[in-house]
């Protein structure tokens, strides 16, 4: 603070009075009940006010470090929660994205069938027995459900279960194909013979190629006729159980020469009968 200096010369200050105040009040100038009268408004020097200029200034710059921080700080988090995300992984149980992504509920599935390594094509009509060992016949007729076809009925023995031999069905018969019409069939009819459904054996005599007398072990068994459709190997039906009867001897038989065997042919009736049910 600067020091206070008499306006004259030489003069010393008067101890009683306080240089912050002025000079005392002379007795009698102002009535107040003896209390001590008001100082000059001149009496002292003013201090200047304050400015609040720099706080202003500083608070302003701090707002704005810290703005600047606070979105320093947004900028980071956002970086950073970009970095956190995790790569997407292909998994089983993930699925497109879109509108097509799968079938509507209750929608119908459009599956390509796959190849079948069994299909054959048929050359001669015996090939049409492959339906039998589990193929499809790619040249055969396509089957329709209650619409007319062609077939084909072929049967195995107990002696030769691998071999399918051809069974003759009657011209009349409106299912019936010709050897050479084999394309044309669309339904093959399958008897597999029932294992151990062998009957007691019918001894019957022939003459051989030699002139000599045999007798051949004639055997009864049963079968179970089974429907497919040709061009697909797809079960289609079943015809039930025809029977191999053995009761009597045939005119013309074949044999085994080894174990002098013959075991007898399903029955023709019943196999016609199962497919006039079938394919009526």
């Amino acid at each position: 603070m600067t020091n206070s200096y008499p306006p004259y010369g030489g003069q010393q200050p008067d101890p009683n009075v306080n240089p912050q105040w002025g000079q005392p009040a002379q007795p009698g100038a102002y009535p107040g009940y003896g209390q001590p009268g008001q100082p000059p408004q001149f009496g002292a020097p003013v201090p200047p006010p304050k400015s609040n200029k720099g706080l202003i200034i500083g608070l302003s710059a701090g707002a704005a470090v810290v703005l600047l921080a606070l979105c320093g700080g947004g900028v980071g988090l956002f970086l950073a929660a970009g970095d956190d995300k995790p790569d997407p992984v292909a998994s089983s149980s993930s699925k497109p994205a879109g509108p097509s992504a799968e079938p509507s509920a209750g929608g119908p599935e459009s599956e390509t069938p796959a190849p079948d390594n069994n299909a054959v094509t048929a050359r001669y009509s015996s090939d049409m027995s492959s339906v039998c060992d589990g193929s499809a016949i790619l040249n055969a007729a396509p089957y329709t459900a209650g619409s007319p076809a062609k077939a084909y009925t072929f049967a195995n023995s107990p002696d030769r279960p691998s071999y399918w031999s051809s069974k003759s069905i009657s011209s009349a018969k409106p299912y019936y194909s010709k050897s050479a019409d084999f394309e044309s069939v669309a339904v093959v009819g399958c008897l597999k013979v029932v294992e151990g459904s062998e009957g007691t054996p019918k001894k019957c005599d022939y003459k051989n190629n030699d002139g000599k007398i045999v007798t051949v072990s004639y055997i009864s068994s049963r079968y179970e006729l089974t429907f497919y459709a040709a061009k697909t190997g797809e079960k289609i039906g079943d015809g039930g159980t025809v029977s191999a009867p053995a009761n009597r001897c045939p005119s013309f038989i074949s044999y085994n020469k080894l174990t002098m065997k013959s075991y007898a042919a399903p029955d023709s009736g019943t196999i016609e009968a199962a497919l006039d049910k079938f394919l009526s």
